[in-house]
């Protein structure tokens, strides 16, 4: 059996991560939104640590505006890329590592901490538990976190309406329409409320739930999308103002839970 590591590796070895933020519309809304929000909460010279960092598209935005960044990544082609664009920036600083054992850096380090993707790849509850406890842990007191997340729904939308919906259907919920979560999945998604009940016993003020990229990841696959830069800049102010509408969440694919740490 292949481990949750294995699985997450083989996948990103294969996968074009570091522009994926870049090549498409819903790629780049999500970028756009998600730094919008970043910059809402994050305090000029604030200290940000980014779990699941990826090949480093937030944290290399981040330190070139001047933040103190560290990266935390556990692929190691993706981390590598991270270190090579990020090569000479003496206020970012990559290594490797896991969301649920961040024992490396101390209680109350970091002003921001963003978890963009971990999320994504955690299926046990334990593990759920520990990703999220330990980015509580190394915030600040009233400092700010980010959590990403999938909605199932939007993933059933984004990927099985070519043909497969019965083998979508099968992977992400019972027979009885409750939502799955194993590691074979490789992204697991939730009901937005489901996800949300994992913070009801933590030490956090829950701030806000936004989609990130609304439903442009299906749409934008029609023969017929087409949208001009001038007209998606427009698209991007639109989506920001109706984001956090709760009637649109499940729609959307990728989400943030916001929230302040409190103790």
């Amino acid at each position: 059996m292949s481990t949750r590591a294995e699985i997450i590796s083989s996948f990103y070895h294969q996968s074009d991560e570091d522009s994926r933020l870049q090549r498409s519309r819903h790629g780049q809304l999500e970028y756009a939104v998600t730094m919008n929000y970043i910059h809402r909460f994050a305090a000029p010279g604030s200290c940000v640590l980014e779990v699941g960092a990826g090949t480093g598209r937030y944290s290399i935005a981040l330190a070139r505006e001047g933040f103190k960044v560290t990266a935390v990544e556990l692929v190691e082609s993706n981390l590598s890329i991270l270190q090579k664009n990020s090569k000479g920036m003496k206020n970012l600083q990559a290594v490797q590592g896991d969301a649920t054992d961040l024992s490396r850096f101390a209680d109350r380090s970091f002003d921001i901490t963003l978890v963009l993707g971990p999320l994504y790849h955690l299926y046990e509850q334990e593990d759920i538990h520990k990703a999220i406890d330990e980015a509580i842990r190394v915030t600040k007191k009233d400092g700010i976190i980010f959590f990403a997340f999938v909605s199932v729904f939007g993933i059933m939308y984004a990927n099985y309406l070519q043909g497969n919906w019965s083998i979508g259907q099968e992977e992400n919920f019972t027979e009885d329409y409750k939502v799955r979560h194993f590691k074979e999945q490789l992204f697991t998604g939730y009901d937005v409320t489901e996800f949300e009940k994992l913070f009801e016993e933590k030490p956090v003020q829950w701030l806000a739930t936004t989609g990130t990229d609304g439903i442009l990841e299906p749409i934008e696959d029609r023969v017929d999308f087409e949208i001009s830069d001038q007209d998606f800049q427009t698209f991007i102010a639109w989506y920001l103002a109706f984001s956090e509408k709760r009637e649109l969440l499940g729609h959307t694919n990728h989400l943030l839970y916001i929230c302040r740490r409190l103790s």
